[in-house]
């Protein structure tokens, strides 16, 4: 099967017009290039509209598991007469919650998938222009995208086929059934959590998704800082700016109204879990509200995600300021060393030494973190990385940073760390809240 995949990437660094042409065609996706796996996990899932034939059966599933299904089980299987631990009072907040945002993320995936192409939307039609650490990165996160994908889903779908089997399993003769109690009970088992199983993927598909493009650019913005430590123009560094600025906006455009959307349906979720838990008479337990914790939670932790690499996309665009600052002083102060009179090829040597030693005494204390790299670390820049620039340039291209900082926004909102923990601490207050009620702990 190697012998017949074409490569994804271009690699070879010849110029001539035949792998000009290879690029340009490469740009349509290939039935066995490096995205074939999460092209076959897409039909697996039913959620490749590639044909009409795929299309019919994607809108099918779709229907069947994430509107069908739920009102089935509302409606039919509710079981207003069962016994305390059987009843089930806070299902119409779980499956409108679930059912809604599953909605949201199955239209903006197919919108995405049919209007882009899958290899398009993730931006692997313009990794030739990449260099090889940022290709050789992407494709390994890319391969990493279906693991975490299941690290999420997994204890999710585990611990509602655990709940499901027991309430089938321990309230057979209480459940509505249609002849054969036990084949009927069986039945509706497996649709059900199937129908959780689907929901949960969809909505955690494409935060993974979105995860997967902010780590593209994070691996070009670190790619980006090593500009700084050569002998370039500014010319080079406004352009590749420029190009990393417009690809952010094209993220947001693309995703800001699914973000904006997500965020307004898993608050109203949790405002609702909040309303219908405190009124009086409401009986909470793992038996009743179980079910509920568990689908907050599932919205929470794929808001988060989102969020979080928003945010951190943000974070590193916005760290570019303090490079092209700190830069900009380290050229600064040499200028006024060897304006001083001392010898250039000298100055440089005390510099390193000073910067060598500076390094080394950082290194013996505190540990700064796993975020720290060459765009955000306390390292000093060596004097032959600007000796080429004048000082109008420098500060021409510090002052431009500052006023153009970039990022992923939401209609003109910047998602950075303060927007996080805002969000995040209203949204984790209401579900520790109801999660403590569950387990009777408040």
């Amino acid at each position: 099967m190697g012998d017949n995949r074409e490569p994804l990437i271009n690699r070879n660094n010849n110029n001539d017009n035949s792998n000009n042409k290879n690029k340009f065609a490469r740009s349509i996706s290939h039935a066995q290039d490096e995205l074939h796996i999460f092209r076959s996990y897409l039909r697996w899932m039913c959620v490749d509209q590639s044909n009409v034939w795929r299309a019919s059966l994607s809108w099918s599933m779709f229907i069947l598991f994430a509107i069908v299904v739920p009102a089935v089980s509302h409606f039919v299987l509710a079981c207003s007469t069962c016994d305390s631990k059987h009843s089930r009072p806070y299902d119409t907040v779980v499956q409108l919650s679930l059912s809604s945002v599953a909605t949201l993320s199955f239209v903006c995936l197919s919108t995405f998938v049919r209007k882009f192409g899958l290899r398009r939307f993730l931006f692997f039609d313009k990794l030739v222009d990449e260099s090889e650490t940022v290709r050789n990165g992407y494709t390994e996160q890319l391969n990493r995208s279906l693991k975490i994908l299941s690290v999420f889903v997994i204890p999710c779908f585990v611990a509602e086929s655990a709940y499901k089997i027991w309430w089938y399993a321990s309230g057979a003769s209480q459940i509505p059934f249609m002849g054969n109690v036990y084949v009927s009970d069986a039945v509706a088992c497996i649709m059900e959590i199937c129908s959780w199983l689907y929901r949960i993927t969809v909505i955690f598909l494409v935060c993974i998704l979105f995860r997967l493009i902010c780590y593209l650019q994070i691996l070009r913005l670190q790619d980006f800082a090593s500009i700084f430590h050569q002998d370039n123009d500014v010319g080079p560094v406004l352009s590749e700016h420029l190009r990393i600025r417009r690809h952010l906006r094209i993220i947001s455009h693309r995703y800001r109204a699914f973000i904006l959307l997500l965020l307004v349906l898993v608050t109203g979720s949790q405002l609702a879990s909040l309303l219908i838990t405190t009124k009086s008479g409401a009986e909470l337990s793992v038996y009743t509200a179980g079910e509920l914790a568990l689908c907050s939670m599932t919205l929470l932790a794929g808001l988060l995600i989102l969020l979080r690499s928003a945010t951190k996309i943000t974070h590193k665009a916005q760290s570019v300021t303090c490079l092209a600052a700190k830069w900009h002083v380290c050229a600064t102060v040499d200028s006024f060393d060897v304006a001083d009179g001392e010898n250039t090829a000298s100055a440089q040597i005390a510099y390193a030494r000073q910067f060598t030693m500076g390094a080394r005494q950082e290194s013996d204390g505190d540990e700064a973190g796993d975020e720290e790299d060459d765009l955000d670390n306390n390292k000093l820049i060596p004097s032959y990385a600007y000796s080429t620039i004048s000082f109008q340039k420098r500060q021409a291209l510090v002052t431009y940073f500052e006023n153009n900082r970039a990022g992923i926004t939401v209609y003109g909102f910047t998602l950075d760390r303060t927007t996080l923990h805002t969000i995040f601490g209203i949204e984790l207050s209401l579900v520790l809240w109801l999660l403590g009620k569950t387990i009777g702990i408040s």
